[in-house]
């Protein structure tokens, strides 16, 4: 079986279990929200799903991360995926393979803005989880990719996460070998960054 059919397949599960009341949560992201080199178990997006039980909230967390994803293919995936879950709410954990790849911050910048926009449409609020890319790709790149989620935020007005990785990025333990991708010991840290603006969402 293909890694696409996979992933739609798993996709497919989610939604068969889930209960007719529930209002879903949209997560589509990159490796760091797939867990890439861990048991899925050890995820922040499975954290988050028991904090959500542990505070009785009725929301299913459909996690449609895929490792190597960049905006371009989120936005690709996404009318699908709003078709398929209707989520109540959209969370877009997605650039830092643009970054990585050294791609023109300005096509980052749409691909964001026009998944809010389609999130938007479709009746989700909207979550955005910034990145940031290490200094080597010089300043001019680094600054400016950084000020692609605050502009794409202040644009549409949505909550922003400025950096998904604080307190975990460059930290030893809390990165794999690979100096990419978190530990199952930074995923907590990765939850509780994310949790004030979910836990915002939640109260309105």
């Amino acid at each position: 079986m293909s890694v696409w059919k996979k992933y739609a397949a798993s996709i497919l599960l989610c939604l068969l279990a889930m209960p007719a009341s529930a209002q879903n949560i949209l997560l589509v992201g990159d490796s760091i929200s797939a867990a890439f080199g861990l048991e899925i178990e050890q995820g922040w997006v499975r954290l988050l799903e028991q904090r959500l039980a542990d505070e009785n909230q009725p929301h299913e967390v459909v996690n449609a991360s895929v490792s190597g994803d960049t905006t371009a293919g989120g936005l690709a995936r996404l009318p699908a995926l709003l078709e398929q879950v209707e989520p109540a709410l959209v969370m877009i954990e997605l650039g830092g393979n643009d970054g990585l790849r050294a791609l023109p911050t300005g096509n980052m910048q749409q691909n964001l803005s026009a998944m809010v926009t389609l999130a938007r449409n479709a009746g989700a609020d909207v979550i955005l989880l910034g990145m940031r890319i290490p200094p080597n790709y010089g300043p001019r790149y680094s600054d400016a990719f950084e000020k692609v989620f605050a502009e794409v935020a202040d644009e549409h007005d949505v909550p922003l996460v400025p950096f998904f990785l604080k307190g975990v990025g460059g930290v030893q333990g809390l990165m794999q070998s690979d100096g990419v991708h978190p530990t199952a010991a930074a995923q907590p840290i990765l939850l509780d960054n994310a949790w004030p603006s979910i836990k915002q969402w939640l109260r309105q």
